[in-house]
């Protein structure tokens, strides 16, 4: 138990409105944060349910609607944590995918689709670091921002090529940021594999979650499906004290999957 340990914190969670995002949200909130900006681009009754939870462990909760692919919008979100005078962490969740599972189907996807994709994930991620800078700068400790990249990221699979690629270039800003922000802002990213979470359902199906779990399940080294909690933890770990000595890594949160393919070079 890690107690009380984001105690006077304020967080900023992009994509809060379910899945990994929320289960993040509420888990600062139960070690202690003050406020938590919920923050969701289309789901206003989803992030309700999220800003309820973080309610229910008595921290406040902003909700701001926003697309991270607009710097506007990113402005607007951090702005919402402005009232505090600084941030102490920020977790850069929100991503979108293209489904396309034959990745040697090149006319499964467009130009466009990777300039959606990489608009989201990782310019996104990037407007969301430029415009929180200053209440990052601004916290008492060293602060934090952890991103959510993907094993897709690192091992070329997952939903699409421009998905892949685009989590592979977060890993990469990450590495470039936590140079670049260094000593003040601590940059780190979690790589997860399978979450049990709506992202899957809304494109398979209830049928295809129940085999994808089952499947992962069957195939990861640790013989479970993870779920968005399983993930949460390790990743405000890396923006929590004990983490404090911890910048530009790279944490495989997978159950193991990644043992199952080639030894990871860029590590």
């Amino acid at each position: 138990m890690s107690g009380k340990d984001f105690d006077g914190a304020v967080v900023i969670v992009t994509g809060a409105s379910t899945g990994l995002g929320r289960a993040v949200a509420v888990e600062v909130a139960s070690r202690g944060a003050k406020a938590v900006v919920v923050n969701y681009a289309s789901s206003a009754a989803e992030a309700e349910e999220t800003a309820a939870q973080v309610r229910a462990h008595g921290a406040e909760a902003i909700i701001c609607q926003g697309d991270v692919a607009k710097d506007e919008d990113c402005r607007k979100i951090a702005a919402a944590a402005a009232p505090y005078g600084h941030a102490d962490a920020l977790f850069n969740n929100a991503g979108i995918t293209k489904h396309a599972a034959n990745h040697g189907d090149l006319d499964a996807v467009s130009a466009e689709d990777f300039q959606r994709l990489y608009a989201v994930n990782v310019v996104g991620a990037y407007q969301m670091i430029r415009a929180a800078r200053d209440l990052l700068d601004a916290a008492p400790k060293p602060s934090a921002v952890v991103n959510t990249a993907s094993i897709a990221g690192v091992m070329g699979i997952g939903s699409s090529v421009p998905y892949a690629a685009s989590k592979g270039a977060l890993i990469t800003m990450t590495l470039s940021l936590a140079r670049a922000l260094a000593p003040k802002i601590r940059v780190n990213a979690v790589c997860p594999g399978f979450i049990d979470t709506p992202w899957f359902s809304k494109s398979v199906g209830e049928d295809g979650l129940q085999r994808m779990r089952e499947r992962v399940a069957a195939s990861a080294p640790l013989k479970v499906a993870s779920t968005a909690e399983d993930i949460a933890g390790p990743a405000v770990f890396l923006a929590s004290p004990a983490a404090r000595h911890i910048t530009g890594e790279t944490l495989m949160i997978d159950a193991g999957t990644h043992l199952g393919y080639a030894p990871l070079g860029m590590r």
